[in-house]
């Protein structure tokens, strides 16, 4: 028998709303919530997690920010996205 994940859970709970007693539904958003805060953990290798820290610090961005914005750029460069283009018609700055 497999366990039904949080998501599951939670979805079950909102469509039994009045069935559900208040402490299994308090159990079930503290484990949600333990996943969302958890979520974005992603663990590195001590000298890439370095080259992050000054890199986001240079950007002056999070770590967080600074891996999406790798991610992209690889993507990007990479033809697995595709590249953001700028309108013929728009205002720029500087000279040509």
């Amino acid at each position: 028998m497999t366990t039904p994940d949080t998501a599951t859970l939670l979805e079950d709970a909102a469509e039994r709303i009045a069935d559900i007693s208040r402490a299994d539904l308090q159990i079930m958003l503290r484990r949600a919530a333990l996943r969302l805060r958890n979520a974005g953990a992603l663990s590195m290798d001590d000298d890439v997690e370095e080259a992050l820290r000054d890199l986001a610090g240079e950007f002056g961005m999070t770590r967080n920010d600074t891996i999406r914005y790798i991610v992209r750029e690889w993507l990007e460069k990479n033809t697995y996205l595709p590249v953001h283009s700028l309108d013929e018609d728009g205002d720029i700055d500087g000279n040509a």
